[in-house]
């Protein structure tokens, strides 16, 4: 057992102010305390038919997010329908899955309710922060641990025997404790609070998108003629759109065209100059960089070929949601046979167009269906697509609308990744001593 929980810290020069202990190396003023003097397991089944039970919230695994602590879904034994036997828990207590440990799926509740006979509520014991379990149960050691121990036929679980051979490495003072809980929590709730401002960034430019590229919404620099009067609409092929807009096909006003693959088992093809694009790169969405290179030898003995920068590259086909993706490479590159590169002309911009059709991802996917065997778009059905096109001039306003939102959301995009990678990060430091939210004694 010392085996599946020794952080391998032994045989290692010991800093001063630790200690080595059976799970490695810990702060002096630390303890390696067995799972049972931490934490109880609430035991006791009750039947969620009756009442006050049937109306309390009913907790299940599914109602947990993977990992983070969070709680997805909130409703009561009798809207959920249940019949069987389930735990009580109480505020203060974690509700932890015992089943599929992998997933990491722990809350701590803040309210009385109920949880499936697929968890464990844990109740602290005295002396024992509450909100310190949760990070305990969802940190590294004791998930790998419960992992190692739950695997077996059928669906993975770990039982009472084995979480009572688990140690907690746990601070002394419970002050110590309840700062690290409070840090952990605080950066939880940050995430919410940016993946919620990033949900809003998101939809706000799925409305924008669905109203200036159709036109339904107008800039105010472009809704009047020049005599004061507000222009109208007229009825076109895609619909009611502006009066001094046009609708045209992809065909009549550009042209475009396919790439190919060099053979890869040929090493004299790769590893070259030439940057060539794969159709999964698609989702790069602004291409500055590819990973694969081809050589001349390369591009001379397939049908790939160069594209100038600034052309909008759309999927042809490819796993998952490649097909039907948008994307526009910011450098002249090469392309493989699944996507087509179209050429925006000079009355045309490109960002205007990349952002039209990236909000007609689901309508190319359905053009899709059917045709070509594995229901790849091709260039007939490219070239044939309609699109409605302001002037250039609102084009260009249009397109620089919609990227400022892009700038936002990649902005708090990365904000929240780097969010999470500290709180990852400062888990693993604080759950081991490593950094220090308190003075020693």
């Amino acid at each position: 057992m010392v085996d599946k929980q020794q952080s391998g810290a032994a045989g290692k020069g010991v800093p001063a102010g630790f200690k080595l202990t059976e799970v490695g190396v810990i702060p002096e003023d630390w303890e390696v305390v067995p799972f049972f003097d931490v934490v109880s397991i609430v035991s006791g089944q009750i039947s969620p038919i009756c009442e006050p039970y049937s109306s309390m919230t009913l907790i299940a695994p599914d109602h947990i997010e993977t990992g983070t602590g969070r709680l997805i879904s909130k409703k009561s034994a009798k809207e959920q329908g249940a019949i069987s036997g389930k735990y009580v828990f109480h505020a203060g207590d974690t509700i932890y899955s015992k089943i599929r440990p992998y997933l990491r799926k722990a809350i701590y509740a803040n309210f009385d309710g109920l949880c499936s006979a697929d968890m464990y509520p844990l109740r602290p014991k005295e002396g024992i922060e509450p909100k310190y379990i949760l990070p305990l149960v969802l940190g590294n050691r004791f998930s790998k641990y419960a992992e190692s121990v739950s695997v077996r036929s059928g669906i993975p679980k770990i039982n009472r025997t084995e979480i009572a051979d688990f140690l907690f490495v746990i601070p002394r003072q419970r002050e110590e404790q309840t700062a690290i809980a409070n840090v952990l929590f605080d950066t939880e709730a940050l995430i919410a609070a940016l993946e919620q401002i990033l949900a809003k960034k998101q939809a706000i430019k799925t409305a924008a998108m669905q109203q200036l590229l159709t036109g339904k919404t107008r800039l105010p620099q472009f809704a009047m003629w020049e005599d004061g009067t507000t222009k109208g609409y007229k009825k076109s092929e895609l619909g009611e759109i502006p009066e001094d807009w046009v609708v045209t096909n992809i065909g009549q006003f550009t042209d475009c065209c396919a790439g190919g693959t060099p053979g890869t088992k040929v090493s004299a093809y790769w590893g070259g100059t030439h940057p060539w694009m794969s159709s999964g790169e698609l989702h790069l969405k602004q291409v500055h960089t590819v990973a694969d290179y081809i050589t001349d030898e390369g591009l001379a003995n397939s049908s790939t070929k160069y594209v100038p920068k600034n052309s909008v590259l759309v999927g042809l086909a490819g796993q998952g949601k490649t097909r039907g993706t948008v994307a526009i490479n910011r450098i002249e590159l090469c392309t493989n046979q699944s996507i087509a590169a179209i050429f925006p002309g000079e009355h045309h911009s490109t960002e205007f167009l990349f952002y039209n059709l990236d909000n007609r991802y689901e309508e190319l996917r359905s053009l899709s269906t059917g045709d070509g065997g594995r229901g790849g778009l091709n260039l007939t059905i490219i070239r044939k697509l309609h699109l409605a096109f302001p002037p250039k001039e609102e084009q260009t306003a249009i397109a620089a609308i919609l990227s400022d939102i892009d700038e936002d959301i990649q902005t708090l995009q990365q904000r929240l990744n780097k969010t999470r990678q500290l709180k990852q990060g400062m888990m693993q430091e604080l759950l081991t001593g490593k950094i220090r939210l308190i003075e020693r004694n």
